[in-house]
């Protein structure tokens, strides 16, 4: 009698043929293909559930929101691609909105060189991580963890507990930038675009891109490659922290008004955007294109719970729900490798 034949793990083919095609459909489906059709499956639900989700002023608000989540979360992406994490973007959001507020009210100085000020103090954030991982060789989820328990404090101890207001010659001056239109489209949005064409443009196309996808598969096949790993590693928290601020200057501009609070779950809605989009939590695996699709859909998600009246608390649970399917789906597809 011929051998049965077998699968690698011991399991009869005739049996781990149909579960291994049902894995392959359900891969194929959360794919990026799969991912548009979500979004377009969710926007005609919302359409449906509130006609008013295809009024020109929300659908604008749908865009904004997705800036929002966008910019913070393609920072993000790069943490995630070399298999870290940083829990500190939302601390940090919160920091460089009060620091930019107190130095466009208090002083004297051009509003680009207060906003310029505000990228310098995120990428510091970012830099304190990177060195604190890279080279003190503390595990991201520690050390971010950390850096967001303190940002939290000194947030609220700059601003004394309490929210701070743009003077109104300064929220003239500057208010465009979160409120304004360019050729009919929102600014914060042509930000976003501006920076997700420079960050795929450079994970696709510059070496350091390859070297923070090759340190995500392996830092130490990395190394003996001759990338420097430390380096690279340190830079993505920089990356990270320079959009996050970039996230604080949209954010108080919008708003007018800065809180020491102000990201406070923001580091969430980025790990879930990028998660969504396809980016593995093992690294070496995603896309900015992902990672936009992602925005969108967590943006389309929001809206329509607000215009269906769902309440906040019930929106956090749906969107710690999505985090755990992507995990489980990323963790399905970790087992098929």
């Amino acid at each position: 009698m011929s051998a049965e034949r077998k699968t690698a793990d011991g399991t009869p083919a005739t049996q781990a043929q149909p579960a291994q095609v049902r894995r392959v459909v359900l891969f194929r489906f959360v794919g990026r293909s799969g991912l548009l059709g979500v979004l377009v499956l969710l926007c005609i639900l919302a359409a449906v559930i509130s006609p008013s989700f295809l009024q020109v002023t929300n659908l604008i608000n749908v865009l904004r929101q997705m800036s929002l989540y966008g910019i913070v979360s393609i920072g993000m992406t790069f943490v995630i691609l070399t298999a870290g994490i940083d829990l500190s973007v939302g601390s940090t959001v919160g920091i460089v909105a009060i620091v930019i507020t107190q130095i466009l009210n208090g002083t004297s100085l051009p509003p680009w060189v207060a906003l310029g000020i505000g990228i310098i103090a995120g990428g510091l954030v970012g830099a304190v991580n990177g060195l604190g991982i890279a080279h003190g060789r503390i595990p991201p989820f520690i050390m971010t963890l950390g850096i967001m328990v303190m940002g939290r404090g000194l947030a609220m101890m700059l601003a004394n507990g309490e929210p701070i207001s743009l003077s109104d010659s300064v929220a003239l001056r500057i208010g465009w930038i979160g409120n304004g239109f360019f050729l009919g489209i929102p600014v914060p949005v042509w930000i976003f675009a501006s920076v997700a064409l420079l960050a795929s443009f450079t994970l696709r196309y510059v070496p350091y891109g390859r070297y923070v996808y090759a340190i995500g598969s392996s830092q130490e096949a990395s190394r003996l490659s001759g990338i420097p790993v430390l380096s690279v590693v340190a830079s993505v928290y920089i990356v990270n922290g320079v959009l996050a601020a970039l996230t604080a200057i949209v954010f108080v501009t919008r708003l007018s008004v800065a809180e020491p609070t102000a990201g406070t779950g923001l580091e969430l809605e980025a790990i879930a955007t990028t998660v969504i989009g396809g980016a593995s939590l093992f690294g070496g695996e995603g896309s900015i294109s992902g990672t936009i699709l992602g925005a969108a859909i967590l943006a389309v998600l929001a809206n329509v719970l607000n215009l269906a009246g769902v309440t906040p608390f019930t929106q956090q649970i749906v969107t710690g729900a999505l985090i755990i399917i992507a995990v489980f789906i990323e963790m399905l597809k970790e087992r098929e490798k």
